[in-house]
């Protein structure tokens, strides 16, 4: 599969390459025959995002290094990065193609269209269409960033390569000249792409949430264990496409012994490695309280407590040690409370004044999953 995958990535990249490069040598001829610097910049963008595409292959290619002792979780995210310089390259692209434009407007210059200038924008407007809708099903088939982007981005050109047409055909027929205005219509776009390309790298680089779906999908899942009450903390660690590992806590109940929540857990990991293609090579145990009354009446206290806060998502993990006289729990506040930190201490206190007698340790945990 992991191959598979890599073969369509860089099948998909050449087609990109060639069609780029043959329009790119068509605009750029006729851009410098009619002193079009509209349609000259349309020809840097197209090499812009053949370069982008050769990224794209050394990318995929260095992301399938097998994993070793420095790099024990493998080289899959090489591809943000590559995915980062592609964005880089898309917005020197369009810096370069807005100052040219400018000139043009400051200092204008004789244009020069003819049938074959748009016979060849036509063709590249038809070609590029088609092959943003081939790059991006194939990005989608495989859950490749930068195809899906190469998509997208082969439609933008198609549009741009439109309004180059639509201003040729103004100036051949009523003798009014917009290229220069278009060129930096084109390189702002261009821009603006550039820049959305570059927060999506960096974010990936970064790290972002899980995705929604999934993050439902596998604690749905796992709720399907007769024995887990709740699935909570769910942490995804994104080593590239479709590389993830992490962790998740469980709750069960106090009745369980060592070897049942053993037995649960292994086949929580399993199933959740066949069907989702994700490790989750740490389980956590929460004991779930069957045994104590007492216990589930503080819990229930605490609980009205916690919940009487806006904000307030989630409270699990509770805990009790009667012994050390230690109440334990966590508590998840959700990221739109501007003052989260502020809401945490209100609990605590509240809940260290009720109980008094009591060690209070409140978990302020994060908002990682859905």
């Amino acid at each position: 599969m992991k191959n598979d995958r890599e073969r369509i990535i860089i099948r998909t990249s050449i087609i990109s390459i060639v069609s780029n490069i043959v329009l790119a040598c068509f605009k750029a001829f006729i851009g410098i025959v009619s002193n079009s610097i509209a349609i000259v910049s349309d020809a840097v963008n197209n090499l812009s995002d053949a370069l982008s595409s050769i990224i794209t292959i050394v990318g995929v290619k260095l992301a399938s290094k097998l994993p070793d002792k420095e790099h024990p979780y493998g080289y899959g995210r090489i591809e943000y990065m590559t995915s980062f310089i592609v964005s880089a390259i898309v917005l020197y692209a369009g810096i370069t193609a807005f100052i040219e434009s400018f000139k043009k407007i400051v200092n204008p210059e004789k244009v020069d269209y003819s049938i074959i200038t748009l016979i060849i924008l036509i063709a590249g407007i038809l070609v590029k269409f088609l092959l943003g809708i081939y790059v991006k099903k194939k990005g989608n088939d495989v859950n490749s960033d930068s195809l899906i982007a190469s998509g997208s981005d082969a439609f933008n050109d198609a549009l741009l390569s439109i309004s180059v047409f639509v201003s040729a055909v103004i100036y051949m027929f009523f003798h009014i000249s917009l290229e220069a205005y278009v060129g930096v219509m084109l390189s702002i776009f261009i821009i603006k792409s550039g820049v959305e390309l570059i927060k999506e790298s960096v974010d990936n680089i970064l790290g972002v949430r899980i995705e929604s779906d999934l993050a439902k999908k596998i604690k749905k899942e796992i709720n399907k264990e007769k024995d887990v009450q709740g699935a909570f903390d769910l942490i995804l660690n994104d080593y590239g496409p479709d590389r993830y590992s992490g962790s998740v806590h469980i709750e069960v109940s106090d009745s369980l012994s060592v070897s049942d929540v053993d037995k649960i857990s292994r086949r929580i990991s399993r199933n959740i490695l066949e069907k989702y293609g994700v490790l989750l090579h740490t389980i956590g145990v929460y004991s779930v309280n069957t045994k104590d009354k007492e216990i589930s009446s503080i819990q229930k206290d605490i609980s009205k407590i916690v919940f009487g806060y806006n904000g307030i998502l989630q409270m699990h993990g509770f805990y009790i040690d009667f012994v050390d006289k230690y109440i334990s729990f966590d508590i998840i506040i959700d990221f739109k409370i501007d003052n989260r930190e502020e809401v945490y201490k209100k609990i605590y206190d509240e809940v260290s004044e009720k109980y008094n007698d009591y060690k209070i340790s409140i978990n302020l945990d994060i908002d990682i999953s859905d």
